[in-house]
């Protein structure tokens, strides 16, 4: 297969980067959208990469927040036929805290009603198509992770830590192992590559590709989760976007050769 990065943080070229992740993702003569950064500048990035995004067979949203969701109106105006899959938790509901202010970073208010009729909401794992599959969390109190990130869902008018149930990791089987991506990890990127490897019992992992959420923590938290990646025997590490640049320089003195930094316009072969 092979992973096209449209919109990143960083970029290393002409194209356009914003805060925000996107891939366009090749798989078995399939195409498929993974999440659209936070506007249409993933559009313009695939345009000028020569990518049609109008033959987009299927779309994925990792989960419900604004810089992987907001280009989604950019995408259904250049492609009226493609489904875009989203667990069923998704609401429009995700805040960020901080002492006693609250910022809305979820879905542009009014997409999941206007955009309805090409949005599709799964439960459980589900095959999206033959070697693709759709995962949710599956470790629990995930809550906790929330509260340290200030991350929180407004339901009843009141906001509670996320258990992150909108959150879904996408994973392809391929000859070299299990290729999983979680555009931002909120669950924890270890924890992630375990419940992947509880669901496909028995198959071999290879990569994780996307942010792992760790622009705000210590440099004692990333080498403590550098160490339990490397304990789960996963191979190869392409990550972006939230994790940050400092972060990154640790994972990558940690797991050495391993690491990799994505950004816009980059070209995986997996």
């Amino acid at each position: 297969m092979r992973a096209t990065v449209l919109v990143d943080n960083l970029t290393k070229n002409n194209l356009s980067p914003e805060w925000g992740l996107s891939f366009y993702l090749e798989y078995e003569g399939k195409k498929i959208l993974l999440d659209t950064g936070a506007s249409g500048r993933f559009l313009q990035n695939a345009e000028a990469m020569g990518l049609n995004l109008a033959e987009i067979d299927c779309g994925v949203l990792s989960h419900a927040h604004y810089d992987h969701a907001d280009g989604m109106g950019a995408f259904f105006a250049c492609n009226s036929k493609a489904v875009f899959y989203l667990r069923e938790g998704t609401r429009e509901n995700c805040y960020g805290k901080k002492w006693c202010f609250r910022k809305y970073i979820g879905i542009h208010r009014g997409f999941l009603k206007t955009y309805r009729d090409q949005i599709r909401y799964v439960s459980g794992t589900y095959e999206l198509l033959p070697g693709v599959t759709l995962v949710p969390h599956s470790t629990p109190g995930l809550e906790e992770i929330a509260k340290r990130v200030d991350l929180y869902v407004k339901e009843g008018g009141r906001l509670r830590p996320d258990s992150f149930a909108h959150e879904q990791s996408l994973v392809f089987d391929t000859p070299k192992g299990l290729v999983i991506f979680s555009s931002c990890s909120h669950g924890g990127a270890d924890n992630i590559i375990r419940e992947i490897e509880a669901a496909f019992h028995g198959k071999r992992l290879y990569a994780m590709l996307g942010g792992f959420h760790l622009y705000k923590s210590s440099e004692k938290e990333v080498r403590a989760l550098a160490e339990r990646i490397r304990r789960t025997g996963i191979q190869k590490i392409y990550t972006g976007h939230c994790t940050g640049k400092a972060a990154f320089a640790i994972l990558e003195e940690e797991l050495k050769d391993c690491a990799r930094q994505i950004y816009t316009g980059m070209e995986i072969e997996l």
